[in-house]
């Protein structure tokens, strides 16, 4: 509702929150991966497995943007380029008093949109082709919308560095089995 121009802002101890949360996200994640590591190499591998998840947490941080549009080969597009799209969350944003994000387009016909980077200045809203293609101007408001919420909440910071830190873990264990774990 906020970002359609309805109510109030979020208050700056909801983003201390969202901010904590992350943190503890991170803490919890990377201590479930030095657990697999130290169960599949003891110590060392406790220790391999820290070094794997501050990487993996900064790349995470850092680059998820990045690393999300090159596995949906989005583009960012332009206004010019997309005015429809990009005068959406052009409007949007600046309702919600948020910076605007890049905003990408992905060549596939599956109906769907995403948001992604670690933090509002950083971030980048994505839709499909087909989606594109089979929303009118207030359904697909009401989807970029929703998107932009995931992004003034930072749900995109966490939902992108669950899914580094499960990967992770997922490779410790491919690992554990390959030198004979069980």
């Amino acid at each position: 509702a906020y970002l359609m121009g309805h109510g109030r802002p979020p208050a700056p101890v909801e983003d201390l929150v969202n901010t904590v949360k992350t943190f503890l996200l991170m803490a919890g994640m990377t201590a479930l991966l030095m657990l697999i590591g130290e169960l599949v190499g003891g110590q060392s591998g406790m220790m391999i497995a820290l070094v794997m998840a501050g990487v993996m947490n900064l790349g995470s941080w850092w680059f998820s943007d990045r690393i999300v549009l090159a596995m949906y080969s989005a583009k960012i597009v332009t206004e010019d380029e997309a005015p429809e799209l990009v005068g959406i969350v052009r409007e949007l944003t600046q309702r919600a008093g948020m910076p605007m994000p890049r905003v990408a387009i992905i060549p596939e016909e599956t109906p769907n949109a995403f948001a992604t980077g670690r933090n509002p200045e950083n971030a980048v809203v994505a839709a499909t082709a087909g989606l594109l293609r089979i929303l009118d101007r207030d359904e697909l408001a009401g989807v970029m919308a929703h998107e932009l919420a995931h992004v003034k909440n930072r749900d995109t910071l966490i939902s992108t560095v669950a899914a580094t830190m499960a990967g992770a873990i997922a490779m410790v264990a491919r690992m554990g089995l390959f030198f004979g774990g069980s």
